[in-house]
């Protein structure tokens, strides 16, 4: 992997888990709506650094989402409901952005916030298995 996007990859990451911090700092001042967005992004942003690993992107958030699914959810890298978990929030970004009339309810976010928590570890723990066997292939 080059050094270029090792660099970004670790951007993203350490974004991230910034943006999942800043969810919590709105949720405690509850900033519903700003916490949904962040929670969002932060999903966003590993999941961005998770795709480089691959050597893929995209520039549209619903390609980001498509290719997420495609070529990790559906090939088994990770658990279906993390796959539809990133999907909802997906949609609730777009809702608390976009949406006129709409609530959220506390509780719920609450634990989105646990759910993105987890999410991210998880993308993070498989980001790193990634870049270790692609090492050691890379060594040998």
């Amino acid at each position: 992997m080059r050094k270029e996007i090792e660099e970004l990859i670790k951007y993203r990451i350490n974004r991230s888990k910034e943006t999942l911090k800043d969810a919590k700092i709105l949720f405690k001042a509850k900033r519903l709506f700003s916490t949904v967005n962040r929670i969002y992004y932060a999903m966003f942003y590993i999941v961005n650094a998770l795709l480089l690993t691959e050597g893929l992107s995209s520039s549209k958030h619903s390609g980001v989402l498509s290719i997420f699914n495609r070529e990790f959810i559906k090939k088994g890298l990770f658990d279906k409901e993390l796959g539809k978990f990133y999907t909802k929030m997906f949609e609730f970004r777009q809702k608390a952005d976009y949406k006129d009339m709409v609530k959220f309810k506390e509780e719920d976010i609450g634990d989105w916030l646990k759910n993105a928590e987890k999410f991210i570890s998880e993308v993070e723990k498989t980001i790193k298995k990634i870049k270790r066997f692609k090492a050691k292939r890379r060594n040998e």
